[in-house]
């Protein structure tokens, strides 16, 4: 229980320093009517709101038979997914999003049990819906990548 205080308190005040350099952050341009600011605050203040209740409920988290153990194989599933998102935030903008998202979805869905044709089929899919959905209809742009040449 007190080590889940600590670790609650700590976090807290690295939300607290997170959002202490995030609020004077003002960008060149907008596209939005809120600014680029606004997300990170608004995950940093529903994460405090969880770390607050953290700190001051009453009984501390039981866990259950039911939860996947913490053993070397879940350790081994979380390293693997936090280096393909790595690769993720290193190829988005050379390779593109659709083309990063297929490079990093497949191996993902490959990693928690997904068969390869329906890996790549719902991956590419899911890809090119979701440039569809931000760039077009939401009207954030995503950069094309190596695929610009399909534009226009």
């Amino acid at each position: 229980m007190l080590l889940q205080r600590i670790f609650a308190a700590v976090l807290l005040l690295v939300c607290a320093g997170l959002a202490l350099m995030a609020w004077p952050y003002q960008a060149a341009f907008s596209y939005e009517p809120v600014g680029p600011r606004a997300f990170p605050l608004l995950m940093l203040g529903l994460m405090s709101l969880a770390l607050v209740y953290m700190l001051i409920r009453p009984q501390p988290t039981k866990h259950t038979e039911e939860e996947p153990a913490l053993d070397r194989d879940t350790l081994i599933k979380i390293g693997v997914c936090v280096a393909l998102l790595i690769v993720f935030a290193g190829t988005f903008e050379p390779l593109g999003f659709i083309l990063s998202s297929m490079l990093i979805g497949i191996p993902m869905a490959r990693l928690y049990g997904g068969r390869w044709l329906p890996s790549v089929v719902i991956v590419s899919l899911m890809a090119i819906g979701l440039y569809l959905l931000f760039d077009k209809v939401m009207d954030v742009p995503l950069p094309l990548g190596l695929l610009a040449v399909l534009e226009n």
